[in-house]
């Protein structure tokens, strides 16, 4: 690593996904205003709307968002076609 180009002030931080209310701690030079007490310690609090805890790619509840029949249309388009392939 190059010397002088990375920051001093590392400390923990609360992260705080706000769609489950999951916390987890870990050092960041993140600037925050609010704290939170976690077992008697205070540390400053940043509020994520998403985390790995609650994003679908990483819990495996993705789901399908159709949009104006697209995913509908797909299918019967494709159905079509097999069905001309098998004739």
């Amino acid at each position: 690593m190059k010397k002088g180009i990375h920051p001093e002030s590392y400390r923990p931080v609360a992260f705080k996904d706000m769609s489950n209310d999951d916390i987890f701690i870990t050092r960041s030079t993140v600037a925050t205003k609010e704290t939170i007490d976690i077992d008697g310690v205070t540390y400053p609090l940043m509020k994520l709307e998403i985390s790995s805890s609650s994003h679908p790619f990483y819990t495996g509840k993705s789901k399908l968002v159709d949009t104006a029949g697209r995913v509908d249309k797909f299918m019967s388009r494709y159905q079509n076609r097999m069905n001309r392939n098998k004739k």
